[in-house]
This record gives structure tokens, C-alpha cells and sequence, in this order.
């Protein structure tokens, strides 16, 4: 095994510290969407939970070992999906929550965020200006600063994923998983190349964000000057020295997408599946769809990833009811 950062035995654990609602997501074969995709498709849903996202369960984790610690507060940056998924963690526990976010995240994350009890701090610029203010104010307020897959127990959290896939018994050849900041590709990379190293690793960009999968394909970080995707979820400009090095030995592929993929993936998976998604659930949908060649006659599974999205937004860009009414 590959000696990341993770390690197993703590995911076995954090499994125990992570509220059961997150726990043991739907993991089914989705016959519907073969036809169109020409491979067998099983999902990975983690939507159905109380943040809609797989980031509850690394937020769980670290809520609970603060409150062990009798630490009762904590900051993080966020592009709606981890501060919402903190909130509700430290909401359960009594810890005092921050979440710093862009003025141009997703609204109906922020809102969230605010219903959830915790303290939303905006600032001009994008998701890099959001992370040095948190940082700025863990640092003049000696509280804990949650980093995005930077922090272990976020990539653990997700790694629990990895396990479940591991022992589901659905027999599958790749796995495609979203790219952003990498506690979800670490994550559940780490626990396949141990506990299932035959599955293939692909990991998925949007193409106007690259700045992990040009890391990644050149072996060093590489940064951007911005990030133009509907994916705001994996919208980063500044991979994390640590996590490209856990990527490089647990990623098998990284695979950009464009934006047009990304709106198709979203829109089969709502009309062949029945679900409603952000577009960085979409990522492995869109992988297969630009690739169908690669994939064609493989078993995939594919983690959908979050489905916190402006419902507006949605209906443009799938052309759902109300888009097609006007």
C-alpha cells in the first residue's frame, strides 16, 4: 500500500465517531443510465443526508474529537458545502461555528449555512481570498481552522466512503470520483488501493478549474490565476503541497471535463434517474460521456457528491419543468 497520510485503521474508527445518518449511502447499480453511457453504472449517492453532501463525514469527525477536547470553537472556509456540513456537526455538539465564504458562492448554500445556526462571514474575491480570511481569524482568535483536505480528519471522513464501496459486494472495475480541494479522491483512493488496489482510480476536474489535475500530470503544484466553472465545489486555484502528494500515489488518472459535459451529466442523471444534483456530482457522469470508448462495456462507479444547488440555476442549465414551460 502506498504510504499516504491516511491510514485505514483511523477510518475504520472515524466510522465510529460519525453520525449513522451519513452512514452507508445508497450504492446501486442505475440500469437506466447504461443505454446512453454504453457501461454499467452503480452511484455512490450521498445527497440523502441532512447537508445533501458527502462532507458530513469528515465534518463529524473532527466535531467530535473538538468537543472531546473541550475546544468549543472553529472556523473554515467554504464554498457552501463543508460550512454547511460544520454547522450542522458543531450545531450537535454546542461548538461556536464560522464559516468564511465568497459573495458569489451559491446563495442557497449560504442560506443554509445561516439556518443552521453558524456564524457566515462573506468577503470580496473568490474561495483563496475566503481560506486566508479564516485563517486570519483562527489565528487572532487562537480557534480551531478547519482546512479542507488539508486536515485529515476531512479525507478520513470521506475514506469511509472508500470502505463502503470496498465491502458492498457489487463488483465494479473503476471508479470515478470529483476533484476539488482531494479529501474525496484521497479519501476513498486510499482505501481502494488497499482494500481493492484491481479498481481503477479516475479522477475528474472541470476543465475551467485545473489546477490539481495540472498538478497532478506534472508532479508538482501548479496554480491558477482563476476558476471558471458552474462546479463551484471544485473550483480551487491552489492545490495543497500534502494532499497532490497523497493523490500522486493513490490516483490512477485525473481526467478534465468541459462545462457542456457537466450540464449533460446533470441533465441524464435527472431525467434517467430521478436526481437532482450540483454540478460537481455530475463530474463522472461527465467523465464517461466525453469518453465513452475508454469506459465502454466496464462496470463504474461514480460518488455523487453533493446536490446543494440553486434550483433556478438547475432548471437552466437541464432544462427541467419550469425552463421548459416558458
Amino acid at each position: 500500500m502506498p504510504q499516504t497520510r491516511l491510514d485505514t485503521a483511523r477510518i475504520l474508527a472515524a466510522r465510529r465517531l460519525i453520525d449513522p445518518v451519513f452512514l452507508d449511502t445508497p450504492f446501486y447499480r442505475c440500469e437506466a443510465l447504461e443505454p446512453s453511457l454504453g457501461c454499467a453504472v452503480n452511484i455512490k449517492l450521498e445527497t440523502a443526508n441532512p447537508v445533501r453532501s458527502f462532507k458530513g463525514r469528515g465534518t463529524e469527525v473532527v466535531a467530535s474529537l473538538l468537543a472531546d477536547a473541550d475546544r468549543r470553537a472553529v472556523v473554515c472556509a467554504s464554498a457552501g458545502n463543508l460550512g454547511q456540513a460544520l454547522a450542522w456537526s458543531g450545531r450537535t455538539r454546542g461548538l461556536d461555528v464560522t464559516v468564511v465564504a465568497s459573495r458569489s458562492a451559491t446563495a442557497a448554500k449560504l442560506d443554509r449555512i445561516r439556518a443552521l445556526g453558524a456564524t457566515l462571514e462573506l468577503v470580496d474575491g473568490d474561495h483563496e481570498r475566503a481560506r486566508e480570511r479564516a485563517a486570519d481569524l483562527a489565528r487572532n482568535a487562537d480557534i480551531r481552522l478547519l482546512e479542507d483536505s488539508l486536515d485529515l480528519e476531512t479525507c478520513e471522513g470521506a475514506g469511509t466512503i472508500g470502505w463502503e464501496l470496498a465491502t458492498a459486494g457489487t463488483p465494479f472495475d473503476t471508479v470515478l470520483l470529483a476533484l476539488g480541494g482531494g479529501a474525496l479522491a484521497t479519501g476513498v483512493g486510499h482505501v481502494l488501493k488497499e482494500l481493492a488496489p484491481q479498481v481503477e482510480v479516475v479522477c475528474v476536474q472541470a476543465l475551467g478549474a485545473p489546477a490539481l489535475a495540472r498538478s497532478w500530470r506534472r508532479r508538482r503544484v501548479v496554480t491558477t490565476a482563476s476558476a471558471d466553472t458552474i462546479a463551484d465545489g471544485v473550483a480551487g486555484r491552489f492545490p495543497i503541497p500534502a494532499v497532490l502528494d497523497d493523490l500522486l500515489l493513490v490516483a490512477d488518472d485525473v481526467v478534465l471535463v468541459r462545462e457542456a459535459s457537466i450540464v449533460a451529466g446533470m441533465r441524464m442523471l435527472l431525467d434517467h434517474a430521478g436526481l437532482v444534483v450540483e454540478p460537481s456530482a455530475a463530474l463522472g457522469v461527465a467523465a464517461i460521456l466525453e469518453d465513452r470508448d475508454r469506459f465502454a462495456g466496464r462496470s463504474v462507479a461514480t460518488v455523487l457528491c453533493g446536490s446543494n444547488v440553486d434550483m433556478a440555476a438547475h432548471r437552466r442549465w437541464t432544462g427541467g419543468a419550469q425552463a421548459r414551460d416558458r
